[in-house]
């Protein structure tokens, strides 16, 4: 996207520079990623840049105009809603697909977004590997941080989301079985960053409306709840015991509430308006004359590019019988724009990360997540043979 710096960064690429990330994302976090890291960073040229947050701010404007109490009612079953006031989004991700507009240059289309935490303390660290050791990286003029952020502000703004001000032993990130997730490399960066346990949903004691977890002997209070558990991951996970829920009426704070998951999902996406936004429709109520073979099969809550189907049939939709729960989007056409030390180039996936800043009263830019693919989904983990693609951040021209 920058041609004069990706040539001078493939052309300086070695791959003793790609083991050295690795090993000092072992060294720093005690264990490698469980998916894959790129061997390459994405350099974001200004033009993208501008188009891009041009995007988010209209998504995030056209947020504000939806009636999220009724999406609520319409989308998530009374038994999973909280009882607790649901306040701001903490957390807003918003996807996008740098894809091919036709006229040989780039466009960012919306994917998804969610508001639910991600990997946000992960990132940073990634970033800083990169520079740590890459000695082809550009010294000056790009940056993965937002908003006039740098390392010191960016971690104040997002422990002040997490913490809320509670003593870090009485906050903590949730999971079920968070060892055995894809993502606890950002746990164990959180816990580094902040001084909070990481628990598992079912080590968890519930007395009363309150709640508590073991260290050390004692029995320590739980304030406040960065919740990381994806929901549709409880429904998969058979016979699991718990002594709570999350829709239960408990005194913890959400970090964020449970129903934001459901509430600013790909449930709303088809009410969004936009050049940067696909047309979606909900499967329940789509044009009869649709051309399936432009859209794509999309459940409403799964997770990680779960059942997705890329080439849906009338037939197949004929067998769904929870319509409700489903959409068509319109397909995007990823550009392979990334060149490689490869025979293929790889595409992009950019995702913007948001916190809500209540100084300033509004969802706030902070950092980015980039993945980057070479097949037909960005989702690599069947791409076993195929390098630069993977786990990576961009660096934003300044």
């Amino acid at each position: 996207m920058i041609p004069k710096i990706r040539e001078a960064f493939n052309a300086n690429f070695k791959e003793e520079f790609y083991q050295d990330l690795l090993d000092h994302v072992v060294k720093e976090l005690k264990e490698p990623t469980a998916f894959r890291i790129s061997e390459t960073p994405v350099f974001i040229s200004k033009e993208i840049k501008a188009a891009v947050f041009s995007a988010c701010d209209a998504i995030i404007e056209q947020l504000w105009q939806i009636d999220f109490a009724d999406i609520r009612d319409t989308f998530v079953p009374k038994e999973m809603q909280s009882p607790l006031p649901m306040g701001k989004p903490d957390f807003l991700a918003i996807d996008f697909g740098l894809c091919d507009d036709g006229k040989g240059g780039i466009t960012p289309q919306l994917i998804e977004l969610q508001a639910f935490p991600t990997l946000f303390f992960y990132q940073p660290f990634l970033g800083e590997a990169f520079i740590k050791a890459y000695p082809n990286m550009p010294k000056e003029g790009f940056h993965y941080y937002f908003s006039g952020l740098n390392k010191q502000g960016y971690h104040a703004a997002v422990s002040k989301v997490i913490l809320n001000g509670y003593n870090p032993e009485n906050v903590i990130l949730l999971e079920v079985f968070p060892e055995k997730q894809k993502t606890r490399i950002d746990f164990w960066a959180t816990q580094k960053a902040l001084g909070i346990e990481v628990v598992c949903m079912t080590k968890v004691i519930k007395e009363g409306k309150k709640l508590f977890y073991e260290k050390d002997g004692r029995k320590i209070p739980i304030h406040r709840i960065y919740n990381r558990v994806i929901f549709d991951e409880l429904e998969r996970i058979e016979n699991l015991q718990t002594s709570f829920t999350l829709s239960d009426d408990l005194e913890v704070e959400w970090c964020t509430h449970p129903d934001w998951f459901f509430v600013i999902s790909k449930c709303i996406m088809p009410l969004l308006k936009h050049k940067n936004v696909p047309a979606s429709y909900y499967l329940n109520n789509f044009p009869s004359d649709l051309n399936l073979s432009n859209y794509v099969l999309k459940p409403l809550f799964s997770f990680a590019g779960q059942g997705i189907n890329l080439h849906p049939t009338k037939e197949i939709l004929d067998g769904i019988e929870d319509k409700q729960n489903y959409i068509l989007q319109q397909k995007v056409a990823y550009k392979p724009l990334v060149k490689t030390n490869t025979a293929k180039n790889s595409k992009v996936e950019l995702r913007m990360l948001y916190i809500w800043s209540e100084e300033e009263n509004r969802l706030k830019p902070v950092i980015n997540l980039t993945r980057m693919s070479k097949g037909e989904m960005i989702n690599v983990s069947h791409q076993v043979d195929e390098t630069w693609i993977g786990s990576s951040i961009s660096f934003f021209e300044e």
